[in-house]
């Protein structure tokens, strides 16, 4: 009898301390989006436009979608991006990378090489957003 109680109350002890532990929500596997970040600065107006034109249609099988695509910038400090802002959203930074090195993609990229100066990245953003 002793030792049952013994057990009951550790379990109880046990349930006490360990009770807001078991009630807090588990972490769910929520994945955070990703962006493509690039700055561009053409040097040739001309020779980009194939790239501007099939960009898109390369990022879409892969939840991709612009976020910022140019348009007037304010800068506050700092110095501005040079020349044009573009920002893709994308649903995973697998996705992302999956876009990036994909042949439909890899196969536009000299065209903008060609056609400008640019910075590129891709980082992780926030869960939930």
């Amino acid at each position: 009898m002793k030792k049952m109680r013994f057990a009951w109350l550790a379990a109880l002890g046990m349930a006490i301390n360990l009770g807001p532990l078991s009630v807090q929500a588990q972490p769910s596997s929520v994945t955070k989006p990703a962006y493509y970040v690039a700055e561009f600065q053409a040097t040739d107006s001309e020779g980009i436009k194939p790239y501007s034109a099939a960009v898109e249609s390369t990022f879409k099988p892969f939840s991709g979608r612009f976020i910022v695509r140019g348009g007037e910038m304010d800068v506050k400090e700092g110095f501005g991006a040079q020349g044009r802002l573009v920002i893709i959203k994308f649903d995973s930074l697998a996705q992302a990378q999956a876009w990036y090195n994909s042949p439909a993609y890899q196969a536009i990229i000299p065209i903008r090489h060609r056609s400008g100066n640019s910075r590129t990245y891709i980082v992780d953003g926030v869960a939930g957003q």
